[in-house]
């Protein structure tokens, strides 16, 4: 099946997805620790408000509000026997924003099916085995796909064993798949792969792109999209990094990007090759709109490592630090905008 990704990113050099979801229904009543997945049979209104903010910010590709909607997430909320129509309930929500928002704008986003880890440990480190798992993201992808989903996207991974499972319970829908990886862990996922690694990994399991999602920040996020690029696997890029980093204040958790450091971020994601740019936890509509506007309206430039940094900050820099480096780091982003 043709990629649908693919079209957008001829027709304009790249394709902007979108941000968070649930980070974004803690401010419309989501509690934590609920399942946001479980909105769109409960609260689909808010689940299209948000798919239309994102639409209406600059998106291009939407995902599906269904991250945890595997049986073995949704059994810890004994909801492991709703996984189809969870599924497909999500799938057709981010259809319907669609429809209304192309007859809107006259353009038609894609809807990718979200499909996030099962939360468990494969043999010998734990219990589940690669069939289990296969079989568990089958169920999740047949239902994405009968609700409209034209892509699969598979994210916030550790390991290439569940990307490989959830790839292949993703292939047998016919979609085009992508797969993204977390690197929070100086370069390495959780499961200690390298961004090499799994560039190579997605090549060799048949995967439409290739990405890193979530983590620590902009800075930690390009610095794995940099290593994704340099291992020419001749794959789309795909970069949708957190919105910097999490911190609880006044019992309510916040992100400390601006709209600002998200469009330098979104920049420098595609002046490095990166052709899927977007957010992942605690990016808001705002920030997204902040960022397909950069990407609009500032001409693609030679990428420069060295400017990126004074502008994003190192990474992986000792997490004790951060909040007081953030000062100086917006005033040199000024400076580093002025010299572009």
């Amino acid at each position: 099946m043709t990629n649908p990704i693919n079209a957008i990113i001829q027709r304009k050099g790249w394709c902007v997805a979108d941000g968070a979801a649930g980070s974004n229904f803690f401010g419309r009543g989501l509690e934590a620790g609920y399942p946001p997945e479980l909105w769109c049979v409960e609260r689909p209104d808010e689940v299209l408000w948000l798919h239309h903010e994102f639409l209406r910010a600059g998106a291009d590709l939407i995902l599906t509000n269904s991250f945890g909607a595997n049986a073995m997430r949704l059994k810890l909320h004994k909801s492991e026997n709703r996984v189809h129509e969870i599924n497909k309930a999500a799938a057709e929500l981010a259809c319907q924003a669609a429809a209304a928002y192309a007859d809107e704008s006259g353009v038609r986003a894609v809807v990718a099916g979200s499909m996030g880890p099962t939360g468990e440990l494969f043999v010998p480190m734990g219990e589940l085995t690669f069939e289990q798992a296969v079989a568990c993201f089958k169920d999740q992808a047949v239902a994405l796909a009968e609700g409209g989903a034209q892509v699969l996207w598979i994210e916030t991974m550790s390991a290439n064993e569940e990307v490989a499972a959830a790839a292949e319970a993703a292939k047998s829908t016919g979609l085009p798949v992508v797969g993204c990886l977390t690197f929070d862990t100086a370069r390495r996922s959780m499961m200690g792969v390298t961004p090499a690694e799994f560039a190579a990994f997605a090549v060799e399991i048949g995967l439409d792109a290739v990405g890193s999602n979530c983590g620590i920040g902009p800075a930690e996020l390009m610095d794995s999209t940099t290593q994704l690029l340099e291992a020419n696997c001749g794959l789309p890029i795909a970069a949708k990094g957190n919105c910097g980093i999490p911190q609880y204040v006044d019992g309510a958790i916040h992100f400390h990007g601006s709209p600002e450091l998200m469009a330098d971020y979104a920049l420098f994601a595609r002046d490095s090759g990166a052709t899927i740019i977007g957010g992942c936890c605690g990016t808001t509509p705002e920030h997204l709109a902040a960022m397909a506007t950069a990407l609009n309206t500032t001409a693609p430039r030679p990428f420069d490592a060295a400017i990126m940094t004074e502008v994003l900050g190192a990474p992986w820099p000792d997490l004790s630090e951060r909040g007081a480096s953030e000062g100086g780091r917006r005033s040199r982003r000024r400076s580093a905008a002025r010299a572009d």
